[in-house]
C-alpha cells in the first residue's frame, strides 16, 4: 500500500492510503487495462489542472473577487482540456471522461484557447503549460536521440 497526499478544498493535503490492487473485472484483462488507461488519464487530466491553477496564481499579483473566481474556474479547466488534448495527446472522450464533460465541451473548451492565443500574453501562457505538461508526462520512447 502507497501513502498519496490528496488536495482538499479547505486546504492543505491529506493523507490518503490507496488499495493494494487494482480490482480484476470479470470481462477479462482489456476491460481492466482500458478502465486503468482510463484512470490514468483522469488522473494526468487532473494534475494538468492543478498545475495551471497553480500557474495562473503564480502569475496574477491580486486574489480573485467572488464573481472572478467562477470564471478563473472555467478558464483553468479549459486551458487544462486543451493542454491535455493538443500537447499530450489525449482523445476528447477521455478527457471528457475525467473532467466529468462531455466530449463537446471539450470540444468547445479547445476551440476557446485556441481562439484566445492571438492574445501573446495568453499565448506564452499555454505554451509554458503546454511544456510543463510535456515534460511531467513526456512518454517513454518520446525522447529524440541526436
Amino acid at each position: 500500500m502507497t501513502i498519496q497526499s490528496h488536495h482538499t478544498q479547505a486546504g492543505p493535503r491529506l493523507p490518503v492510503e490507496l488499495p493494494a490492487a487494482m480490482p480484476q473485472s470479470p470481462a477479462g484483462p482489456a476491460v481492466c487495462a482500458e478502465a486503468s488507461g482510463r484512470t490514468a488519464a483522469r488522473r494526468i487530466c487532473r494534475i494538468v489542472q492543478d498545475m495551471t491553477e497553480e500557474m495562473i496564481r503564480l502569475a496574477c499579483d491580486r486574489a480573485p473577487v467572488r464573481r472572478d473566481r467562477r470564471r478563473t474556474s472555467v478558464h483553468v479547466r479549459q486551458i487544462a482540456m486543451y493542454v491535455c488534448h493538443v500537447a499530450l495527446g489525449f482523445s476528447q472522450q477521455d478527457i471528457g471522461l475525467a473532467f466529468g464533460r462531455d466530449r463537446s465541451t471539450v470540444s468547445y473548451a479547445c476551440a476557446a484557447v485556441e481562439d484566445r492565443r492571438d492574445d501573446l500574453g495568453f499565448d506564452d501562457f499555454v505554451s509554458a503549460v503546454e511544456r510543463l505538461a510535456q515534460s511531467v508526462f513526456k512518454r517513454q520512447g518520446d525522447e529524440t536521440h541526436g
